[in-house]
């Protein structure tokens, strides 16, 4: 008997996986967060029981595209810096910050409802951001193009709050209130921080 491999099933597995989260975070968006799962699966191309298999709960399938999108932010760091000077490094993945506050504008009814299941997804989505903006202020900070003072927990909070126009459905808005707030980390000499 031949029988496929079990990496060729991981595979396989993995393209399911990734289908079904697009399919999903697209379909909430158009449709709300009460959308058929029926409607999820037809659309990833592939069966309810292997939506269910993977997901049990809506809450299941929720979290895991937020994982998602946050995994690629903290990625995205990395080849960031490898491939621009630290202040555009820093500046462009605050920018991708908003895209990821954006995929809440069909997720937010779900996220705001008070389920114990997505109580710990803002510590969560927190906790990883945190180290991959730490890592791209202090090189921006040590090429001394943007001021040595910024608390990274504090850029955060503040990014996350002023990005809020983006789950709202406006993106450009979210982002030029973004580029300002990063303008403000460059050195500037003569300016005295409010104590």
């Amino acid at each position: 008997m031949t029988g496929r491999s079990s990496t060729s099933l991981r595979a396989d597995a993995r393209r399911n996986i990734d289908a079904l989260l697009q399919a999903a975070l697209a379909v909430f968006s158009d449709q709300g967060i009460d959308a058929p799962m029926r409607t999820i699966a037809n659309r990833a191309g592939v069966g309810v029981g292997t939506l269910y298999r993977h997901f049990p709960q809506r809450s299941d399938l929720i979290k895991a595209i937020i994982r998602r999108e946050v995994e690629a932010l903290v990625e995205a760091a990395n080849d960031l810096v490898e491939q621009h000077e630290p202040g555009a490094a820093l500046a462009t993945w605050l920018s991708l910050v908003v895209d990821l506050v954006a995929t809440k504008r069909g997720l937010g009814p779900a996220l705001h409802s008070g389920d114990a299941a997505y109580q710990s997804l803002p510590d969560y989505v927190f906790g990883a951001l945190i180290h991959p903006l730490h890592m791209l202020l202090a090189s921006a900070a040590a090429a001394n193009i943007i001021r040595s003072d910024v608390d990274a927990g504090d850029l955060l909070n503040a990014v996350l709050r002023v990005a809020t126009p983006a789950s709202e459905g406006d993106v450009a808005q979210a982002k030029r209130m973004v580029a300002l707030l990063v303008n403000g980390l460059y050195h500037r000499p003569n300016a005295a921080l409010p104590s």
